[in-house]
């Protein structure tokens, strides 16, 4: 049984940003459930407690589930009155002006005023609201809020020291098995000298002393590698800027063996940090292995 669970409860108007909410939660490590009846929230609380296996939850809960949503403020008391878990209420607003230009632009029926206007329905669901947004321990009005922004402010308030917001994928890979399809940045090293024709070197990986020694020893991966470093430095905090929660650097050589594996590692080692989690994948290392068997 876990000691302690953090729940967050993502409710508001309609249009306000409860998805893009909901995906800044994700991106945060918490598990993420969209519209569930507030009835079920104990039911659903007891089965984490007795797992134990989730510590953090967001929730949207909102007048979708309007033949339920009177059930929410006493299921969340309920939570309240047990020692394990610690409650918040995450309450998104806009504007009337800005709600009805939303709902314009992407040509959506308001959930409450499906045979009116929909800034009849806004007004519903405002007074339906009050309520709720009362016990909101945070609010945010999103009428002039990007996205990207409003994801900003939601990591400010709710992510915890050891919550990874970005991260880099290193990935080595060799040309003749095709492209990572989901690359950001494609690195082609096959300009520099290759151990797969020094015979001894050849049934090695770049993660063999050995090769790694011959492949660094080049003045070419030498240059290289300081460039390419220059060039992280530089596209990495553009890219944390940009609110991209990963980024996927893939260095190829011809095989996936050696070169590219090398310098996969070598960079890996440099760039791995608190601000820059780093995972390496070498996905075509063991090709020529499997081959062979399979012949």
């Amino acid at each position: 049984m876990v000691e302690s669970l953090q729940l967050v409860v993502i409710t508001g108007m309609s249009g306000a940003g409860k998805t893009v909410a909901m995906q800044s939660f994700e991106d945060m490590g918490y598990f993420c459930m969209d519209n569930m009846p507030p009835s079920l929230l104990p039911k659903f609380w007891d089965i984490v407690r007795e797992s134990g296996k989730l510590t953090k939850i967001a929730l949207v809960i909102d007048l979708r589930s309007r033949a339920f949503f009177d059930d929410l403020l006493p299921a969340l008391d309920s939570i309240d009155n047990t020692s394990f878990v610690t409650t918040k209420i995450l309450f998104l607003d806009a504007s009337d002006e800005e709600l009805v230009s939303r709902y314009k632009e992407t040509r959506r029926t308001h959930p409450l005023a499906t045979n009116g206007r929909i800034i009849e329905g806004i007004k519903k669901e405002r007074a339906l609201l009050e309520g709720i947004k009362g016990r909101a321990q945070k609010i945010i009005d999103t009428t002039d809020l990007s996205p990207r922004k409003l994801r900003e402010e939601i990591q400010e308030d709710f992510m915890s020291k050891d919550t990874e917001t970005f991260r880099v994928e290193l990935v080595s890979f060799g040309f003749k098995y095709g492209l990572p399809i989901d690359a950001d940045v494609v690195m082609d090293v096959r300009f520099l000298p290759n151990p797969h024709y020094i015979d001894n070197l050849r049934p090695m990986t770049g993660q063999d002393r050995p090769v790694y020694d011959y492949v660094m020893q080049q003045p070419e991966t030498e240059l290289f590698y300081k460039k390419f470093v220059d060039l992280l430095d530089l596209i990495l905090p553009g890219y944390k800027k940009e609110g991209k929660t990963s980024v996927t650097i893939a260095i190829g050589c011809t095989g996936g063996k050696h070169r590219s594996v090398a310098l996969v590692e070598r960079i890996g080692r440099k760039i791995k940090s608190d601000e820059y989690p780093t995972h390496i994948t070498h996905r075509d290392k063991d090709k020529s292995k499997e081959s062979v068997n399979r012949s």
